[in-house]
């Protein structure tokens, strides 16, 4: 049986590179070689693209490629030769990679890739327009302002803490991995959370600090649309919420519950909630779901449209709970992908008129 090639997007222009890179690392080695010719590609720091042997840090190592936009025989050129695989797997958390920009650029070369389109993509991505389309659907999403460059020197501690009171978030628009994520308690802290936001991002949103429990949900398919029963994030006191290096960096930091220690109309609504904003924000194919469980209930905090793949990430080990490892579930979200890429396929887009041109 001859084996479909599979071209690994990983690395890119994010503040996310590196964990694209180790993300993408498993990705390469449980992807079923039997079935698949893994085709790493990476994309350095400066956005160049280069064809890899493995997946590695050193990508611009690899050999320079080019983009054959050859609608009917798309794929990536070297020196010295034509790469066509059958379906693209970016795996570039965060900017130019998560937020539309590689799924645009798929879409228009015809190239069948795994994951979210164009609008799911960017909807997902800014989590100021993330929760404003989940709250139009009726799903209950932490209160929040959002504010632009241009509106930096109107925000005032006193109004957010009247707002909001203490502590409460500052966040970077667009971001992930915690990246320009700041828990403020007082006036100082405000200045530096917005001073670090706005290096990274145009704009910030402020939101209330909801103190309770930390919970994810794994989303696969599309019709139908499979949810994965919770997990938990238990936080170390040592940190004040779930930063980058409580995500990556200290291996402490957090105990990993799975399934989450939820009464079970708790986890139904959650896995409930989970569906219908994958839903909402237009997703394909797979994400992972945030959320807050708290006294006041269930919040949901933002929707990674591709979530991490790393040997600490909570989406595959949600659904190794559920009976998939990890080789079958990358297997499921290519054949998934394959399958919607057919059905829009078969989407007319010749439409025959009097129009003269």
């Amino acid at each position: 049986m001859t084996r479909q090639k599979v071209a690994i997007l990983y690395g890119g222009r994010s503040v996310e590179h590196g964990v694209s890179i180790n993300s993408a690392r498993n990705i390469f080695e449980y992807l079923d070689k039997n079935q698949f010719e893994p085709i790493p590609i990476g994309l350095d720091l400066n956005g160049k693209w280069y064809l890899t042997s493995v997946v590695d840090r050193e990508i611009s190592k690899g050999d320079p490629l080019q983009i054959d936009a050859d609608p009917k025989q798309p794929g990536f050129r070297t020196k010295n030769q034509l790469i066509q695989p059958d379906v693209v797997f970016p795996v570039l958390h965060g900017t130019d990679g998560e937020d539309g920009s590689v799924q645009g650029l798929l879409t228009a070369f015809g190239l069948p890739f795994v994951g979210s389109g164009v609008l799911g993509s960017a909807l997902a991505m800014n989590k100021i327009i993330a929760k404003q389309m989940l709250a139009a659907a009726g799903l209950p999403v932490t209160p929040f302002i959002a504010f632009g460059g241009s509106e930096r020197h109107t925000i005032k501690f006193i109004d957010i803490v009247s707002k909001f009171g203490t502590p409460f978030m500052v966040k970077a628009a667009s971001l992930g991995s915690s990246v320009g994520v700041s828990k403020v308690k007082s006036e100082s802290e405000m200045n530096a959370a917005l001073e670090e936001a706005f290096r990274y991002d145009t704009e910030v949103l402020i939101e209330q600090y909801i103190p309770g429990r930390e919970i994810e949900c794994a989303i696969l398919g599309n019709n139908p649309v499979e949810a994965s029963m919770p997990g938990e994030i238990i936080i170390s006191p040592r940190y004040e919420f779930y930063s980058f290096d409580a995500k990556y960096v200290d291996p402490d930091a957090v105990k990993i519950q799975v399934p989450a220690s939820l009464e079970a109309p708790v986890a139904e609504k959650i896995r409930d909630a989970s569906i219908k904003a994958f839903q909402a924000l237009r997703c394909q194919d797979f994400a992972r779901v945030d959320l807050f469980y708290s006294e006041k209930g269930i919040f949901i905090n933002e929707i990674n449209t591709i979530p991490g793949f790393t040997n600490s990430s909570m989406y595959p080990m949600m659904w190794k709970e559920r009976g998939i490892g990890f080789s079958d579930l990358i297997t499921r979200l290519i054949r998934i992908a394959q399958q919607r890429t057919t059905e829009q396929g078969m989407l007319n887009r010749d439409f025959q008129s009097s129009l003269k041109y």
